[in-house]
């Protein structure tokens, strides 16, 4: 049967119409099913749950890979997953509390294509990625506050809260999810 006949036999009522295939009770039994399955998609699934990445922190005293005058242990961070960052930024968090828009001790932005990493150090250079002030470097970390790092890879964020040495002069909150 072509398509024309196929539409010419429709409307001619040829074909049983949807409305006698389709009595009140199946249309109650179909509009409760796709609510059932609504509710599912949003209550039991990720589908609408932004993405978010852990991460986790480690201090080593690595001496090797200090610079002349540094006293500030190697800081190593972590990711769930490897990730092309798009933006790494360290703020203080007591500053950051007061305002989100403080300016960040360390902070990188891709320039162009950054590469998929899974972990990296304070300070480091990370290919594809660059300072977001020119010429800016990692400043210095006290040991006695509260930093928070946002790791930011395209739509997937992540934060974390860390300090240096025995107690924060804050409470900290350690996790980063």
């Amino acid at each position: 049967m072509r398509l024309t006949n196929m539409f010419d036999a429709f409307h001619s009522g040829r074909v049983t119409s949807i409305n006698r295939i389709m009595t009140k009770k199946n249309w109650l039994y179909l509009t409760v099913l796709l609510a059932l399955a609504a509710v599912y998609v949003v209550f039991f699934t990720d589908w609408f749950k932004p993405q978010t990445v852990q991460i986790f922190h480690t201090v080593r005293e690595a001496h090797f890979r200090r610079r002349p005058g540094h006293n500030t242990p190697t800081l190593l961070f972590g990711l769930s997953r490897p990730l092309k960052i798009t933006d790494i930024k360290i703020v203080p968090l007591a500053d950051y509390e007061k305002n989100p828009d403080t300016l960040p001790v360390w902070h990188l932005i891709s320039d162009s294509n950054s590469v998929p990493i899974h972990d990296f150090a304070y300070g480091q250079k990370i290919r594809g990625m660059k300072a977001a002030v020119r010429g800016s470097e990692a400043g210095e970390l006290d040991t006695n506050l509260v930093y928070r790092i946002f790791v930011v890879a395209g739509k997937v964020t992540g934060h974390e809260d860390f300090h240096l040495g025995d107690e924060p002069a804050t409470n900290a909150v350690t996790s980063g999810k």
